[in-house]
C-alpha cells in the first residue's frame, strides 16, 4: 500500500490553492465591474438571464469532467453570480446619482461598533468602496432625527428578520418621517454566547441582549433556565456590559465578529430558532435617489383603504392588471383610529416606470391615503436555475408525462369553469368558507394525539396534517394516530415523499400531501392520479407556476379528479432558508385554475404575522390556510374567520 503524503504537505497545497482561488474571484470581480462599466454606456439590463443559465449548464458539464457534483457547481456559481450583480447594481447606481459620490458617509445605526447595525451599515458602504464615518444611536428615533437634521448622511434601519418576523417600530417611526427610503441589504446574523476568555456556558448566570436576538434564540435559551435575561438597547450595549462587569459568569448575544473588536469570545454558536437566520435593513436619506431602468428596483408604498369590504382586494388587484408583483405586505395601525391599518407594501418595480405610475395614480383614486417612501435597488437577487434536461437529471417518465398534456390543460377554468370541491373526511375544499388546517408532529404517544387533536378542534380547525410519520415501519402505530385524529371529528392528511409510501398513506387517510420536491418525481404523480384519495400539490419552492400546474395536470390525466394546490412560500437566492409569499402569483393562478388553492403559513410567517397573513389570504378569496402548533395561538381562527 502506497504511503500517503505527509499532512503537513497536503495542508500546505491547500493554503497554496487556497490564495491562488481567491486571486482569481477578485480578477473576476474586477472584470465584472468591467461589465457594469460598458452598461453604462451601452444601457442593457443589469442580467442577462439566458446567459447565466448558458454559462451555468457548461460549468456544470466541465465540472462533471472533473468528478464535481451539479448542485455543488450551480451553488458556487450563484453565490459568484450574486456577488457580481450586486456589485454591478452599487456601480451603476452610485452612477446615477452623483450627488452621492462622496469618499466618506457618515451612517446612523443603532447600538455602537460591533452591532448587527453596525455590521450592515459597513457592508453596504465596503461594497460601494467608500469610508463610512459611524454614528451610533440608542434608539431608532435617534436614527430618523440624525439624518434629517444632517448630521448623518444615511440611517440604518432594520425592518425583518427570517427568524422573528417584521420590526414594527421602524414601521411606526416611517409613518411620521419625510425621509426616502434609498436602498437595502440583507446581513446573516450568526447569534453566539459572547463571554470573557477561558468562560463555559455551564457557569454563565446572568446574558445581556437586545430583545430581538433573545426572541430569535428562545429555543436555545429555554435549556437554560437559570440563566438570568436582561435586555439591552443594542448587542453592542450588550457586550459593553459584559466587558464592564469584568465576570466569567457574564455573556451577551451577538456576532463572533461584533465580539471580537471588544475581546470576546464565541463560548457557544448557532444560537438561533432557524438554521440560517437574516435580517433585512432599508436604507433611508433626506433626498430620495434615481434607479436606472436597467436595475431591478423596488418601490415602498403606505396606504390607507377605504371602508368597505374587499377594499384590500380591489387595491392588490391594481397592481396584478399592472403587472406589479408585490413581495412584501405588512399592516399597523393608525394611531388616534382604533381597528383602522395603514398597510405597507412592496412592490418589484422601478417608480420612473409606466405601468409603476398608473399603478400608483390608480391607487390614489382608490385609497384614503398613500404615500411613496422610495424607491431603491433590490438586493434580492433571484438565483438563475437550470431545468431538470439541462442537469441531465430527468426521468424519462417525466418527458413522458410532459408530452401527454394538451393544449387545453385540465387545471384550466377553460377545460371547467365550475370550480372543484374536494371531499377530504368531513371538510370540503373549493366551497366559499375558509378551510383551516393543522400541522402536527407524529407522535406514538395516542393521549397525547388524541389531546392536540381536541384542542385544535375547539381551536377551529377542520384537518390535520401528520407530519413525520413513518408510514413503513410503523404502519399500526400510524394508523391508531389517525384514528384519535378521526374521533375528534378532524381529517388527516399524511404527506408522501415516495411511491412506496402511497398505498399505506391512501389506506390510513382522507387526503394525501405530495409535499414540493415530490412534483418533479414522475413517478409518484402517476400512482397518485389512479387512486381515489385527495391529493393535495405542495409547491416547490423554487418552481414556476406552470411546473406546479402541470404537476396537477399528470394526476387529474391519470384520473384523479380530487386535488388540491397548497402554496408554502417561494425563496431568493440570498435568503436561503426564508420563505416568502408571492400574492400576485397567488392571485394569478386562482385566475388560471378551477382547482382549490391553500396555503401553508408554517414557513413564511411568524407568531407576530400570522394573523395579517391569514387575512390577507382570505381577502383574496383563497381556499384554506396551513398553520403549527407555533402559530396556534388564542381565537386567533375565529379573527381571521370573522374579518
Amino acid at each position: 500500500m502506497q504511503k500517503p503524503p505527509a499532512l503537513n504537505d497536503t495542508r500546505e497545497q491547500i493554503t497554496h490553492l487556497d490564495k491562488e482561488l481567491l486571486g482569481l474571484l477578485a480578477k473576476r470581480r474586477a472584470l465584472s465591474l468591467d461589465v457594469a462599466r460598458s452598461k453604462e454606456v451601452d444601457v442593457r439590463p443589469i442580467r442577462d438571464t439566458q446567459r447565466e443559465k448558458e454559462l451555468l449548464e457548461r460549468l456544470v458539464h466541465q465540472g462533471r469532467e472533473q468528478g464535481l457534483d451539479a448542485h455543488y457547481v450551480i451553488s458556487l456559481y450563484q453565490s459568484i453570480i450574486e456577488d457580481s450583480v450586486l456589485n454591478q447594481q452599487a456601480y451603476l447606481h452610485t452612477k446615477a446619482n452623483p450627488e452621492t459620490q462622496k469618499t466618506r458617509y457618515t451612517v446612523a445605526y443603532l447600538g455602537a461598533r460591533g452591532s448587527y447595525s453596525y455590521l450592515a451599515a459597513n457592508r453596504y458602504c465596503e461594497r460601494r468602496q467608500v469610508e463610512m464615518q459611524d454614528l451610533g444611536c440608542p434608539n431608532f428615533d435617534d436614527i430618523i432625527t440624525a439624518v434629517e437634521s444632517g448630521h448623518a448622511d444615511y440611517g440604518f434601519l432594520p425592518i425583518e428578520n427570517t427568524s422573528s418576523g417584521s420590526i414594527n417600530e421602524v414601521y411606526d417611526v416611517l409613518q411620521h418621517t419625510s425621509l426616502s427610503i434609498v436602498g437595502e441589504t440583507t446581513i446573516e446574523v450568526g447569534h453566539c454566547m459572547l463571554a470573557s476568555s477561558g468562560s463555559s456556558v455551564d457557569n454563565i448566570t446572568t446574558l445581556y441582549a437586545h430583545p430581538q436576538p433573545i426572541s430569535q434564540c428562545s429555543r436555545y435559551l429555554s435549556q437554560y433556565p437559570h440563566i438570568k435575561l436582561e435586555y439591552c438597547s443594542s448587542s453592542a450595549e450588550a457586550m459593553q456590559k459584559v466587558i464592564d462587569s469584568g465576570s466569567s459568569n457574564v455573556a451577551a448575544i451577538g456576532s463572533a465578529e461584533g465580539g471580537a473588536l471588544y475581546g470576546l469570545s464565541a463560548i457557544d454558536k448557532d444560537l438561533a430558532n432557524q438554521k440560517i437566520n437574516q435580517s433585512r435593513f432599508i436604507v433611508v436619506a433626506r433626498k430620495a435617489v434615481d434607479v436606472p431602468s436597467q436595475l431591478p428596483a423596488k418601490t415602498t408604498l403606505i396606504m390607507a383603504t377605504g371602508h368597505k369590504p374587499g377594499a384590500l382586494v380591489e387595491a392588490l388587484l391594481v397592481l396584478k392588471e399592472h403587472n406589479l408583483n408585490m413581495s412584501k405586505l405588512e399592516s399597523r395601525p393608525i394611531p388616534g383610529t382604533p381597528w383602522e391599518e395603514m398597510f405597507y407594501l412592496d412592490i418589484d418595480g422601478n417608480l420612473a416606470t409606466d405601468n409603476v405610475q398608473q399603478a400608483i395614480n390608480e391607487l390614489e383614486r382608490q385609497t384614503r391615503f398613500i404615500k411613496v417612501l422610495g424607491c431603491y435597488p433590490c438586493e434580492t437577487v433571484k438565483p438563475t436555475q437550470l431545468s431538470q434536461s439541462q442537469l441531465l437529471i430527468e426521468p424519462d417518465s417525466s418527458k413522458a408525462a410532459s408530452n401527454q398534456l394538451g393544449h387545453n390543460p385540465k387545471y384550466a377554468k377553460s377545460f371547467k369553469d365550475k370550480d372543484t370541491v374536494v371531499q377530504l373526511g368531513m371538510m370540503q375544499i373549493g366551497g366559499a368558507a375558509l378551510n383551516t388546517i393543522k400541522h402536527l408532529d407524529y407522535t406514538d404517544n395516542n393521549t397525547e394525539v388524541a389531546t392536540q387533536a381536541r384542542e385544535a378542534k375547539e381551536a377551529g380547525f377542520e384537518a390535520i396534517v401528520l407530519n413525520n410519520a413513518d408510514l413503513i415501519s410503523n404502519e399500526q402505530q400510524v394508523s391508531d394516530c389517525v384514528k384519535q385524529i378521526n374521533l375528534a371529528g378532524l381529517a388527516c392528511i399524511l404527506p408522501v415523499e415516495h411511491s412506496v409510501e402511497l398505498p399505506v398513506a391512501a389506506k390510513l387517510s382522507d387526503g394525501l400531501l405530495l409535499q414540493g420536491k415530490s412534483m418533479f418525481d414522475a413517478e409518484l404523480l402517476n400512482a397518485a392520479g389512479a387512486l381515489s384519495t385527495p391529493v393535495l400539490i405542495d409547491r416547490h419552492n423554487n418552481a414556476s407556476l406552470e411546473q406546479w400546474l402541470n404537476s396537477a395536470d399528470v394526476i387529474l390525466n391519470q384520473g384523479n379528479q380530487q386535488i388540491g394546490l397548497v402554496d408554502s412560500g417561494i425563496r431568493g437566492l440570498n435568503e436561503a432558508q426564508k420563505l416568502s409569499l408571492d400574492l400576485s402569483s397567488l392571485i394569478e393562478v386562482k385566475q388560471l385554475t378551477h382547482l382549490p388553492v391553500l396555503v401553508n403559513l408554517t414557513q413564511t410567517a411568524t407568531v407576530e404575522t400570522v394573523e395579517q397573513q391569514a387575512r390577507a389570504i382570505k381577502q383574496l378569496g383563497l381556499n384554506g390556510v396551513m398553520l403549527d402548533r407555533q402559530q396556534d395561538q388564542p381565537q386567533l381562527l375565529q379573527r381571521v374567520l370573522a374579518s
